[in-house]
């Protein structure tokens, strides 16, 4: 369902606006009615010019305080986030994208693949743009070795000019990085590190980080995963970085969100996780995770995934996808399916942000002089 106009609520909608968690508060109560009625005229209903009837996303029902639609049927709108009579990080409204990808061994035809599905989100209105963990190689480490170099150099090269010129903001998945430079002359010991970046729409690369915790896990269903035989750990924790676009973004890889307390200090709007889940673990945890990071930071997450089988055919890897976009409630906004390749796109508000964190004020209450 699209977002709905304040002209167009009836009674019983305005009565459960009073019986809500904010019974009784008419200030908010305005709020939320222009809140909606920003979202019907800035085109980020499902019922918006450009929108696309059966959307690959999935929307989750929304049962937390009521801000507007959180529909993944959104019209593209123009590649500019909209603005409303609010001033400041609340007045922008954008949408981001989280790419679903199933990457094999050749380097050049993820490369390809991935600039196909950064340009169809970008077509679609995404300002900010996430591909997954080892978009671009899923394979041995020999391999890894052939193209590997610092964040700075080739390997981001094409994605750094797609921002350029598109003028959008891009999660760069994770790359195999080699550290650089005579002052780390056996850093990792051979080993690449496991590195995600952020571009902005100018092309710059404004942040990256070492993924912390590496996944050496033997899987019940037989899988063996030693992610420290290939990849060395990063040994610095993610910053909250300051955006155009009216959120803080905090960086992550796969792994680490199974670690709570990396979240809590990074201290973002939206919270990053590029990942390749495997499939017995996606099924199970995959989704309650994301879920439970948003809900403990109050803020949102973007979740692109590796879906299907991915890697070398020998090494007979699945990933379990749902690529997903998680609201700072808690709720599943859009998600990419288990299927197939493809984009899960869902508006953000940095609005609702405030509305969460005011509401339920967690944060503020944290014990910072015993914990």
């Amino acid at each position: 369902m699209g977002a709905t106009a304040a002209t167009d609520l009836g009674v019983d909608q305005l009565e459960t606006f009073l019986r809500g968690e904010r019974g009784g508060d008419l200030a908010h109560l305005v709020e939320d009615l222009f809140l909606a009625a920003h979202l019907h005229c800035s085109g980020f209903g499902a019922d918006a010019p450009g929108a696309t009837p059966g959307s690959e996303n999935k929307k989750v029902g929304h049962s937390g305080p009521t801000f507007g639609d959180g529909s993944e049927n959104v019209g593209a709108g123009g590649n500019r986030p909209a603005h409303d009579s609010q001033t400041g990080r609340e007045a922008i409204v954008f949408l981001a994208a989280a790419v679903q990808m199933s990457s094999g061994n050749d380097r050049e035809a993820n490369e390809a693949r991935a600039l196909e599905l950064l340009g169809e989100a970008a077509g679609r209105g995404a300002l900010l743009i996430g591909l997954p963990e080892m978009w671009e190689h899923i394979g041995p480490a020999r391999e890894k070795h052939a193209f590997a170099g610092p964040v700075e150099g080739a390997q981001l090269a094409r994605i750094r000019e797609f921002c350029a010129k598109r003028a959008v903001w891009c999660l760069a998945g994770s790359i195999a990085e080699l550290a650089a430079g005579p002052e780390r002359p056996s850093a990792g010991g051979g080993r690449i590190y496991n590195t995600t970046a952020l571009i902005s729409p100018r092309g710059e690369i404004v942040a990256a980080y070492r993924k912390l915790h590496l996944f050496d896990v033997d899987i019940p269903d037989g899988a063996r995963y030693r992610e420290s035989e290939q990849v060395a750990p990063g040994d610095a924790p993610p910053r909250a970085i300051e955006t155009s676009l009216g959120v803080k973004i905090g960086l992550s890889v796969c792994y680490d969100l199974r670690f709570p307390e990396l979240y809590r200090r990074i201290g973002a709007d939206l919270l990053c996780v590029p990942s390749a889940f495997t499939a017995y673990t996606g099924k199970a945890h995959w989704e309650v995770l994301l879920r439970a990071r948003a809900i403990e930071n109050q803020a949102y997450v973007l979740a692109p995934a590796q879906v299907g089988r991915i890697g070398p055919a020998n090494e007979n890897r699945f990933a379990w996808g749902h690529a997903c976009i998680v609201d700072p409630w808690g709720e599943v906004i859009a998600d990419a399916g288990g299927e197939q390749e493809g984009i899960a796109v869902a508006p953000i508000h940095p609005a609702r942000l405030s509305q969460v964190r005011r509401d339920l004020p967690a944060l503020q209450h944290r014990r910072r002089d015993v914990l």
